[in-house]
């Protein structure tokens, strides 16, 4: 975790805020252009927006050309979305055998890939992240293949689309919510306010695993060493004793103590730069847009690990600007 947490904190992403910014305008510039002459248009902002902007910074921070980015994208949807028929290798339904098969396939897949990758970083080391894993040394000593293959598909997958969920739900409450988008476009230092309970409301990643390292209670609860335990993050960020409705949408939670990127030790590396890339579309997205409404049921992906929006279709119109 070390070795790279540097790259991710506040003082290294304000560094790549020009780059993200012109991923971001990008993106904003191509929600845009999928108007029509009058000013308005229809689009499922999941597949058209969400998932292709922060897939873009990822792969712009690790260094992986723009030409590898279909591939990314559905590697990273088979990992976390294996039991989703839309984006699985095999159908839902399968064995435990099976679905392991399926899992060892993918990371198969991500491992040869990331191998080409890490193998050029030895020989031609850049500014990217790629370079820092494939040359780094744990207790002096090269950091293994094993150690660094896990690095490059964490990176890959979990900048990606955990960040993509987020983006697909403050558009999905943008659509929804009566006057919320009014209300941010006069005032866009509101944004990090829609970031953080958009991130709060998704939770991106449902449930982790833990064991119990000692023997402890928890509610009344008897935990034994070596017990499984199941984080629910999801069910944490709507836990009544600490939000007011909790399944409301709400940029006015002050404070909004939610912990959809874990805490302590497991906090998310990558949070302060998914928070950076969904204030910067939506510091750009929201002035362009005068109204946005649902045009279809949105869809969301099944998975009991990293799950979001699968669909989100709306209907918008543009802004006049100047």
């Amino acid at each position: 975790r070390a070795l790279t947490q540097a790259w991710f904190m506040p003082g290294s992403i304000r560094k790549r805020e020009d780059a993200i910014a012109s991923l971001a305008d990008e993106a904003a510039a191509g929600f845009a252009a999928l108007a029509g002459p009058d000013g308005t248009g229809r689009c499922d902002f999941v597949s058209d927006v969400a998932m292709a902007y922060p897939l873009k910074v990822v792969m712009q921070i690790l260094g992986v050309p723009d030409s590898d980015y279909g591939r990314m994208l559905r590697l990273t949807q088979e990992l976390f979305g294996p039991s989703d028929p839309d984006t699985a290798r095999a159908v839902a339904a399968m064995s435990t055998a099976d679905y392991l098969q399926m899992l060892m396939a993918t990371v198969a897949d991500f491992t040869a890939y990331f191998e080409g990758i890490s193998a050029d970083r030895r020989a031609n080391p850049r500014d990217d992240l790629a370079s820092l894993i494939a040359n780094a040394t744990i207790d002096g000593q090269p950091i293994g293949s094993f150690e660094a293959m896990g690095y490059y598909i964490i990176v890959a997958t979990a900048g990606h689309d955990t960040t993509s969920s987020s983006t697909s739900a403050a558009m999905w409450a943008l659509a929804t919510q009566p006057g919320l988008l009014d209300r941010i476009r006069a005032d866009l230092t509101l944004v990090p306010a829609l970031v953080e309970e958009a991130i709060r409301w998704a939770t991106p990643v449902r449930t982790f695993m833990r064991s119990a390292a000692e023997a402890t209670e928890i509610g009344g609860q008897a935990i034994a060493r070596g017990d499984w335990l199941m984080l629910c993050y999801a069910s944490g960020n709507r836990d009544e004793a600490v939000f007011a409705e909790p399944d409301r949408f709400d940029i006015d939670r002050k404070p909004n103590p939610q912990i959809a990127f874990g805490s302590g030790g497991h906090t998310c590396l990558g949070q302060h730069l998914a928070r950076a890339e969904m204030r910067a579309l939506f510091e750009r997205l929201i002035p362009r847009i005068a109204s946005v409404a649902l045009d279809g049921e949105p869809r969301s992906v099944i998975s009991t690990f990293v799950t979001g929006l699968k669909t989100l279709p709306i209907r918008f119109t543009l802004a006049r600007v100047g």
